[in-house]
């Protein structure tokens, strides 16, 4: 998470003087093939060239300072619909909305959860799964996406 948080703090920066909203990243260890995934928004959508581009931006700063030792493939993408979830202020903006969310370590037994929203407790995201409301502690939090809601 240290190493997120560091490159969160070299690009996000450089996404927002672009007229972008840095929604956040993934960086995915793979040996020979780890991938760096940025992810932008807009109120006006994002295009294919926004994508490409951010990712000329930030493959500058990236190549210049570079902050990863191990080779990887920078991508640079939309949330899309079914966004992931990185903050708790994104948690609170979601509220309502069904998520799906994979923890770091089981926490009351499992690792796996789904179910609506509710919002944000202090530094818990909490959630509604079959009736039962759980207090999810942000840091073991590995991965929460909204599902999307498709209306007939």
């Amino acid at each position: 998470m240290a190493k997120d948080t560091q490159l969160a703090e070299l690009l996000a920066p450089i996404v927002e003087s672009m007229g972008f909203t840095y929604w956040g990243l993934e960086f995915i260890p793979q040996g020979r093939h780890s991938l760096l995934r940025v992810f932008i928004d807009h109120e006006d959508g994002i295009l294919v060239d926004h994508c490409a581009a951010v990712s000329r931006q930030l493959g500058a700063v990236l190549d210049v300072e570079d902050p990863i030792a191990q080779d990887y493939t920078l991508e640079v993408s939309s949330p899309g619909m079914d966004r992931p979830l990185f903050t708790l202020e994104q948690f609170q903006q979601y509220a309502g909305h069904i998520i799906d969310v994979r923890l770091r370590m089981p926490f009351e037994g499992r690792r796996k959860y789904k179910g609506q929203l509710i919002g944000v407790e202090q530094e818990d995201v909490v959630l509604v799964v079959d009736e039962h409301e759980y207090l999810l502690p942000i840091e073991l939090i590995d991965h929460a996406n909204v599902v999307p809601q498709f209306k007939d």
